[in-house]
């Protein structure tokens, strides 16, 4: 039990409310405020006297951090930190946590092969066709068979490793492209490592579960875009500006691919304020686009909000966190000495 009233800011959430943050902060002892910050100046402002921050969308750069001089721990919701400056963090002695991606394995494997199969089957063209009074199933043609396809997956982490046993479920050939792994553990899953350069030539179905780093964005450009089938599905269950999207609506407009499902876009609407739907893509038919919702149950929403919640108490209780991001690059344990 925290023996101060030390505060947690929640710089941006979209759950409709934080009670279940608010239930686990203040019973350990500590104070909670939450906001909803669409700029680094908004979460300075919030959060310049807080030892904690929990971050959704917001973006956590190295000015929004050197203006958080109380700071001793930023716990992201979700598993991916690109919304966090982490080299930034750990110059400030600050610790990052994640969510282990278990919390939404399944869900995010489940929505990849749902975004596969809609633009694989055609059924939002079907759909669209039946309710505007068109009863012929050659409204969806053409379609191909995916028994025998190849399905192609950037990264082999585990939601990959998920999406692979569907589709593999479905009697699809399954290759991997992960610079991180060596070729032998993917091939001990029972799947092709493949160089990225074959991964974008021979995929039918191509299922982007990488990060979005510095490497990662715009990946998908006009040249790797060209280099695909034009029978070729992408999907995207990653982050949106890992695909440049003018390149890939000149890539399905213009027959370079044949489809493409997406869980985000570029820009990220979550992350602008007054946002408008006038992304080109939104106009086209052979492409799904989801709002970033792959990670999506009931179950998986509790487990993401209580985790980082829990860490922030651990931390600021001085006990070690599950799910450290930085913690062995610390130069000074500022996070875990005890209040």
């Amino acid at each position: 039990m925290a023996t101060t009233r030390e505060k947690v800011v929640i710089t941006d959430y979209d759950y409709g409310d934080v009670e279940i943050e608010r239930a686990i902060i203040e019973k350990a002892g500590f104070e909670l405020t939450a906001a909803q910050c669409k700029t680094e100046q908004e979460v300075i402002d919030v959060a310049h006297d807080a030892a904690a921050v929990v971050a959704q969308y917001a973006t956590i750069s190295a000015p929004v951090i050197a203006g958080l001089p109380d700071c001793r721990v930023i716990a992201r919701y979700g598993t991916g930190v690109d919304i966090v400056d982490v080299d930034a963090a750990t110059r400030h002695n600050i610790l990052v946590t994640n969510v282990p991606n278990e919390w939404c394995e399944n869900e995010v494997a489940d929505h990849a092969m749902a975004l596969l199969l809609a633009v694989a089957r055609k059924v939002c063209v079907y759909d669209r066709a039946t309710r505007g009074g068109t009863w012929q199933w050659q409204s969806g043609a053409p379609i191909h068979r995916l028994r025998g396809s190849v399905l192609g997956l950037l990264s082999f982490g585990a939601i990959a490793r998920a999406i692979a046993a569907r589709g593999a479920g479905f009697g699809m050939r399954i290759i991997a492209h992960d610079p991180y792994l060596p070729a032998e553990q993917i091939t001990a899953a029972g799947v092709t490592g493949v160089s990225f350069d074959q991964l974008v030539s021979e995929s039918d179905c191509l299922v982007i579960q990488a990060p979005l780093t510095p490497q990662t964005h715009h990946l998908f450009d006009e040249a790797q875009l060209r280099r695909m089938k034009p029978s070729a599905i992408l999907i995207n269950t990653a982050r949106g500006p890992i695909v440049d999207d003018r390149a890939l609506h000149r890539a399905l407009s213009e027959g370079w691919i044949a489809g493409a499902g997406l869980d985000d876009i570029e820009e990220e609407p979550a992350k602008v304020r007054d946002w408008r739907a006038d992304n080109p893509l939104f106009g086209l038919e052979n492409v799904v686009i989801t709002p970033h919702a792959a990670y999506y149950s009931e179950e998986a929403i509790r487990t993401v909000r209580q985790f980082p919640a829990e860490e922030v108490v651990r931390v600021l209780s001085g006990k070690p966190p599950l799910s450290p991001v930085n913690a062995g690059e610390l130069v000074e344990a500022r996070w875990s000495r005890s209040p």
